[in-house]
Formats: C-alpha cells, structure tokens, sequence
C-alpha cells in the first residue's frame, strides 16, 4: 500500500474522549498545576480529593482539575477553605451544565 493512501486511512483523533482514562502521580499533578507535594498532600486531605493507590496517590483528570481549579481560586486571593468550596460548587455546575 502506498504511503498516500495509508495516512488517508487515518482519522483526526478527539483526545478529550480519554481524558478520563489518564492516571498521574502526585509529582506530576504537582507539576502540571504548580504547587507543591506538601501544598498538594494538605489540600488532598483537606478537599477530601478522592486518589487511587496504595504505596503511592494516584489522581484521575477530575482529581486534577479540582486541584487546578483550588490553584486558581488562592491564586485569586481565596483562602483554602473558600477555594475548596468554589472548586467544589464549579464542578456541580459545569456536570449539571453537561447533563
């Protein structure tokens, strides 16, 4: 098969579909939003942010977007027990928004 036409076989691929799929590590929740791995165990315990794994947290693209969303809210001057909340009631929002 020529080159040509195998690239035509091939179709744009949507990568939010697996966005629920990815499981990262607590340093790389780290570096994607920011902060530290002791601001982010304080603020994990805290929000009670639900993680998977035994030996080491595990956190799925929802636990993260709670932790960027905690991020932006103090990074706005909230405190965490405000950012926490306005992460909390933003993610109500945009699934009832979706549903």
């Amino acid at each position: 098969m020529a080159p040509s036409t195998q690239v035509d076989l091939l179709e744009p691929i949507d990568l939010a579909e697996h966005l629920e799929k990815i499981e990262l590590y607590l340093g790389q929740v780290c570096q994607i939003a920011g902060i530290s791995k002791m601001q982010l165990d304080y603020w994990t315990n805290k929000a009670q942010i639900p993680t998977k794994g035994k030996k080491q947290r595990i956190y799925d693209i929802g636990a993260l977007e709670t932790v960027m969303l905690i991020k932006q809210a103090k990074d706005k001057g909230l405190n965490l027990g405000a950012a926490i909340d306005a992460a909390r009631r933003f993610r109500e929002v945009q699934a009832t928004a979706r549903s």
